[in-house]
């Protein structure tokens, strides 16, 4: 059995997630969407917990003045660390930042301690404990931290210069005292990286599965490679022939895919250990994120980032449309790498060997659709090239470029909230004049979500806003829409991991580029035209009753096999249609 406790928003605690293999008298294909809607139900595919009000959330003042980035200007406290998941809690602390200042004193109710007047600095009970989980300077002090709910206040000649207090301390994560949330230990979340310009080949997918294999094929020193799952022979092949000739390869994974993990993925994931590939998945009670969900590999000098995983149905070709981009630029496969380095050397990558002793596994036939070329890969110029992660910044780096577009926006996306913030921005866009078009999955799941998101669209065209919103028809062209990504005003592409929601932007590992250049950008746009003119004018009515009949036969599949789960096994459920992370 494994059990994983998983972060559910800015306001939210932790939902255990209990996943045995169970015994159910109905097909695999009832018993998968038992798996994903049961999980969907837990909160743990997306579901994003209400922010709390202030009197129950981590309450966080500050007397002193903002500098123009909004950080305190004055002495001010930077950071908490309560429950360092220790026992007694050893090695916790309170970060001090004393901006030169003297005679501060720091109040956790119990006592009053003496800063110093240099730089940043920890005050701890143990600072053994404590230093290696800062940067900066440990001091000896006697503090005393409770997870329950405490009230720190930074004093200067007695009187208060900043004051911070939470009502319950978030295990083995630590509180930024400027922007109020919690980040789990070993999280560093980045900025946007801007690396330059380079020299790409874009392609999409299903149309050229060939461009991720070679660009593992032709690595001759290192081999990153980062998803969210992966069932894919060809790519597991091309992984074992790179460290067969001396190239250094390493896997970090998803340990708790939505839906569980295949016998598939488990079979190619022990070819690798077995072949001497380091394989490490992201999970335990600790996980520094909800889903580690990004799909990239950096193979030498090589930065490839997709929308797609490593499992047929994506990477191979065999069903979604996916956007894909292979950067060859030594700065930003750096970067990536560094990331990798961040997530695969965390306390919560574990080696894939240890994580299959406990793990259950679910059966799942792969897609083996065949699709013809459409668009060929093309090689084009980058003038800039900036790598986005969140947790940390995509999210608004995403928002920030709608809200700098002058003229048009394409976005290619599997849903998309209408109530949500991305959502909110294209509506603020069109309301600018910006023409504003929205492509969306066909897949059943997605149907009646998408729907409302279409017609929300059709009533604010009506009142005269230049927005409009599709849902896919793939014509035999591909399977459903799998990409993430946007082309706007004919000179930048976002492409990557990332889903449009909030969930995504601040408790996921996701990656995505931002391009700029019209050679990528008329590449994509191309594309998401062929598409969106395949959708029509919303689709026919035929279209939408048969993804309504679709939607209803899967209904009754569902029925079926809940009938087979025992009543107290539902009790507290509310089932939604909608899987978040693919």
């Amino acid at each position: 059995m494994v059990s994983r406790a998983r972060r559910t928003g800015a306001a939210g605690g932790y939902v255990a997630v209990d996943r045995t293999t169970a015994q159910f008298p109905v097909s695999p294909e009832a018993y998968r969407l038992v798996c994903v809607l049961l999980l969907v139900a837990a909160g743990i595919a997306g579901a994003v917990a209400p922010v709390a009000a202030a009197s129950s959330g981590p309450d966080v003042t500050s007397s002193t003045a903002n500098t123009t980035d909004g950080s305190p200007a004055g002495p001010h406290i930077v950071a908490a660390f309560p429950d360092p998941v220790a026992d007694g809690d050893v090695g916790e602390f309170v970060v001090v930042d004393a901006a030169s200042a003297s005679n501060l004193t720091l109040s956790d109710g119990e006592s009053n301690i003496s800063v110093p007047s240099a730089g940043t600095v920890a005050l701890s009970a143990a600072p053994n404990a404590t230093r290696p989980l800062v940067d900066v300077p440990v001091v000896r002090a006697s503090l005393s931290l409770a997870n329950a709910g405490e009230r720190l206040v930074l004093r200067r000649d007695g009187v208060t210069v900043d004051r911070v207090a939470y009502d319950r301390a978030r295990e083995g994560e630590r509180l930024n005292a400027t922007t109020g949330r919690w980040t789990p230990r070993g999280l560093s979340p980045r900025s946007v990286v801007a690396t330059g310009p380079a020299t790409a080949t874009t392609f999409v997918l299903p149309d050229s599965p060939a461009v991720p294999l070679e660009t593992l094929q032709r690595a001759e020193t290192r081999v990153l490679l980062a998803g969210y799952t992966f069932a894919s022979p060809r790519v597991a092949d091309a992984l074992l022939a790179a460290a067969d000739r001396g190239v250094r390869v390493r896997v970090l994974l998803e340990g708790g895919p939505v839906g569980g993990m295949t016998t598939n993925q488990r079979e190619q994931l022990d070819r690798l250990v077995a072949g001497g590939v380091d394989v490490r998945v992201v999970d335990g009670p600790h996980a520094r994120f909800s889903y580690h969900h990004p799909k990239y590999a950096v193979s030498d000098d090589d930065a490839l980032v997709l929308t797609e995983n490593w499992k047929p149905a994506g990477t191979g070709g065999r069903d979604s449309r996916g956007w894909g981009v292979r950067v060859h630029s030594e700065q930003t496969a750096d970067e990536l790498a560094a990331v990798f380095a961040h997530d695969a050397d965390g306390i919560d990558a574990v080696p894939w060997r240890e994580h299959r002793r406990t793990a259950s596994f679910v059966e799942e036939d792969p897609a083996s659709g065949s699709y013809d070329t459409g668009f060929a890969p093309e090689t084009v110029t980058i003038e800039h090239v900036r790598v986005l992660t969140a947790p940390g910044n995509a999210g608004t780096a995403v928002r920030s470029e709608v809200a700098g577009a002058e003229a048009r926006i394409a976005v290619l996306s599997p849903r998309l909230d209408p109530d949500g913030p991305y959502f909110a921005s294209l509506v603020a866009a069109a309301e600018r004049g910006v023409d504003v078009r929205i492509l969306l999955s066909n897949a059943w799941y997605d149907a009646e979500s998408n729907q409302a998101v279409v017609e929300r669209a059709m009533r604010l065209r009506e009142r005269g806003l230049p927005i409009e919103a599709r849902i896919a028809r793939p014509a035999g062209r591909f399977g459903k829409v799998h990409a993430k990504g946007a082309v706007i005003d004919g000179e930048t592409v976002i492409v990557g991991s990332l889903n449009w929601n909030e969930h995504a932007a601040t408790e996921n590992r996701e990656v995505s580029l931002a391009l700029d250049g019209e050679a990528a950008a008329t590449y994509y746009g191309r594309v998401f035209t062929a598409d969106w003119d395949a959708a029509g004018a919303g689709g026919s009515s035929g279209e939408r009753t048969s993804n309504r009949e679709g939607m209803q036969n899967r209904k009754r599949t569902l029925t079926m096999a809940l009938g087979a789960l025992s009543a107290a096994s539902l009790a507290g459920f509310v089932l939604r249609r909608t899987v978040d992370f693919e």
